[in-house]
């Protein structure tokens, strides 16, 4: 298993079906890594995931972990999470790779807002100094990957705009930086008009 994944998993079948979502994300996934707010980083880890809900289910297909450094995925670099346990921090999932380290984390958009059909999860170190705090922010204490950002991300949309300003700001997980919208579209759009204000 991957180091950067914190929580225990369980494969249901070593196979995802084929998904219309697939070329959409690869898409939006080539615009994060020419603008580098997904990829590698200089020590070999990968950063950044993007998810896409399947249908109206909690259900959602997202990138592997360690997918980082491919420059376009396939059916078998993506796995479908079809539950999490945040109290146990267990997930169960369809297909080969384990799913990327955050996948509680866009399962707790998912599941807090019903509108939610994709979610990005990218490091922008600027961006992220320039909101921080300034839009909905997590606890500093919730480490990534873990059930404590899940819960984290849920009180978000309890307690402050999230669900409308589509942004929310990882305060300990430096750089770490999640949009989201009813499609990947959306999702970037936000990301994009958030970079705008302080790259313009």
């Amino acid at each position: 298993m991957s180091e950067s994944v914190k929580f225990s998993c369980e494969r249901v079948t070593a196979k995802i079906p084929s998904f219309r979502g697939l070329a959409e994300l690869n898409a939006y996934r080539r615009k994060l890594l020419d603008l580098r707010l997904v990829g590698v980083d200089p020590n070999g880890i990968g950063f950044g995931n993007l998810s896409v809900r399947d249908g109206a289910s909690e259900s959602f297909y997202i990138t592997g972990s360690a997918t980082g450094g491919i420059p376009e995925l396939v059916r078998a670099d993506c796995a479908k999470v079809v539950a999490c346990d945040f109290e146990k921090n267990r997930v169960r999932y369809e297909g080969s790779p384990i799913p990327s380290s955050e996948s509680l984390t866009h399962a707790a958009i998912y599941q807090s807002d019903a509108t939610a059909g994709a979610v990005i999860h990218f490091h922008d170190s600027s961006l992220w100094a320039a909101v921080l705090n300034r839009a909905p922010t997590t606890s500093k204490a919730a480490e990534y990957g873990s059930p404590e950002m899940a819960n984290e991300i849920m009180h978000l949309f309890t307690r402050t705009d999230v669900e409308s300003r589509k942004i929310a700001v990882m305060a300990g997980h430096e750089g770490g930086i999640l949009t989201f919208g009813k499609d990947l579209e959306e999702a970037f759009a936000v990301l994009m008009r958030e970079r705008k204000k302080i790259y313009t």
